[in-house]
């Protein structure tokens, strides 16, 4: 009986001497469909366990405002790059798999705690189950951001394998979710609307899709020039990951200006050597950066700010109302109003309310009733 994996492949293989046209269009949807769904199954394992994240040294306890992920091939430096960063121990040597648990370590960085979290290392054909990928991928997939970690000599090649083993698992690397509204409705057929034209998907891939996902009634607005890959991302939102990715491009140390400058073109990568401290602080800006921290300093009442102990929240756009329900939900049964200073606002105080978006370094008092 042919496995899950065997599945894949053969859809694989069938999707590649399958050339792309009218004709063949209905057929092709059906098969990227059948094909999310079978790695849809393949990640969640036979019991439906959510892709296999736990078992020995892989559940780690979670602590700090977010958790950056190491992911690499072995040998790539991750150990050796989590011990600079956060002094925490993770057994290093020159040799293969070295780490075979997920280590954690914390850095306080611009007064927040962030986890890092070295997993052990990647090889290839870890989304089809071979060596303990599926939960290496499954802790990554729980990760506010993953700093991919290369070895400068042979990066290309380890940055694409990388990447597809992600993106078998579900993970959007720096990427935004496909702006596509879809709604499942009782009857009425499949309603399609699209604000911009769609020119890599016609309606016979949409049909093929909707019918492989037994939808038989939807309204679907397309607001982007989607792929039939972006609407089956949709149909599939519970199980996609959209995780922002920084290129730590490692041992720069064994390498010339001249390869290390071609290198550094590489979008959202950072060159460091992990083994001599090179280029930490540039590595731990751009994590800043990614992971869109936003600090707001508290001032009670006829008090100075307490720059010390910052409110640390975990997106952009957190409003007056994050920030009173991260001190305490009660905050908001009184709550008047709040004075802010800071780049949020025009003038220094302002008088704001619980839906004022607040900024990075703003500082807020909470008015009372």
């Amino acid at each position: 009986m042919a496995t899950i994996v065997d599945k894949i492949k053969d859809i694989e293989a069938e999707m590649a001497k399958t050339q792309k046209n009218k004709a063949t269009s209905f057929h092709l949807g059906q098969l990227k469909a059948k094909l999310a769904k079978l790695k849809r199954e393949l990640l969640a394992g036979p019991s439906g366990s959510g892709g296999g994240g736990g078992g020995l040294g892989f559940d780690v306890a979670r602590t700090g405002v977010a958790s950056v992920g190491f992911i690499g091939f072995p040998s790539v430096g991750k150990s050796t790059l989590l011990s600079k960063l956060t002094g925490t121990h993770s057994e290093a040597a020159a040799y293969e798999f070295t780490t075979l648990t997920t280590v954690p370590g914390v850095i306080q960085y611009r007064g927040a705690k962030i986890q890092m979290l070295d997993l052990p290392g990647i090889i290839e054909g870890a989304k089809d189950g071979k060596g303990r990928g599926k939960q290496v991928i499954a802790v990554a997939r729980t990760c506010n951001l993953i700093f991919i970690v290369l070895d400068v000599n042979k990066p290309l090649h380890h940055k694409q394998i990388i990447e597809r083993e992600l993106e078998g698992f579900g993970i959007r690397i720096n990427r935004e979710p496909p702006n596509i509204v879809f709604r499942k409705k009782e009857k009425g057929g499949i309603s399609i609307t699209n604000t911009v034209p769609l020119t890599h998907l016609d309606n016979d891939e949409i049909r093929a899709v909707m019918s492989e996902y037994r939808i038989s009634s939807a309204d679907i607005a397309f607001r982007c020039d989607a792929t039939v890959d972006d609407l089956i991302d949709v149909l599939e939102a519970p199980n996609r990951r959209y995780i922002p990715v920084v290129y730590v491009l490692n041992k720069i140390d064994s390498i010339s200006i001249e390869e290390l400058d071609l290198l550094s073109r590489i979008p959202n990568a950072v060159p460091i050597s992990s083994e001599n401290g090179w280029n930490l602080d540039g590595l731990l800006e751009l994590m800043w950066e990614r992971l869109n921290l936003v600090r707001v300093y508290t001032k009670p009442k006829g008090q100075q700010p307490d720059y010390e102990q910052p409110i640390v929240l975990r997106s952009t756009g957190c409003t007056v109302e994050d920030f009173c329900n991260h001190i305490h939900k009660s905050i908001l049964e009184q709550f008047k109003n709040a004075v802010v200073w800071g780049t949020s606002v025009k003038h220094q105080p302002q008088y704001v309310g619980l839906s004022h978006v607040l900024s990075d370094e703003d500082v807020v008092t909470i008015l009372k009733k």
